[in-house]
């Protein structure tokens, strides 16, 4: 049976974008995204959970991103998730999980959103990946 990881989430930025290049050119923004959710819970009070989740995207997607988003920005993400694992400078094991984003839409906020406010329809391609990417048509459904 073959396995699924994808990933959609809609939220705000909880900072902006901090972009980075590799070694070898390539470069790398790192987001946070707040989700909320509201519900009724059995004494009839609204209740509102957030959920907060660290992005990482790359390419032409991390450059637009950097250049058009700022903290408080909303945005529609697609992607997968990702374990980092690495050994802190006192040798001891650290991991990470978050999401990688093949992409990132834009979304107005609403009334009062002007023309020259909207970034580029660009974002909603694919964002560039490295080797072990896999490709969407790769999924099993």
């Amino acid at each position: 049976m073959g396995t699924v990881n994808r990933v959609f989430l809609m939220g705000n930025l909880t900072r902006d974008p901090e972009i980075r290049k590799t070694p070898s050119g390539t470069p790398v923004s790192d987001l946070g995204i707040a989700v909320s959710e509201k519900y009724k819970n059995k004494a009839g009070q609204l209740v509102e959970t957030v959920c907060f989740a660290d992005i990482v995207t790359w390419g032409r997607q991390a450059e637009t991103c950097s250049q058009y988003l700022h903290k408080g920005s909303p945005v529609m993400v697609e992607g997968r998730l990702q374990l980092d694992q690495w050994k802190n400078d006192k040798g001891e094991k650290r991991s990470r999980l978050r999401v990688r984003a093949d992409r990132i839409q834009f979304l107005s906020r609403g009334r009062g959103a002007n023309a020259e406010d909207k970034p580029p329809q660009a974002e909603d391609r694919p964002a560039e990946e490295d080797e072990d990417a896999r490709p969407a048509a790769s999924m099993p459904f």
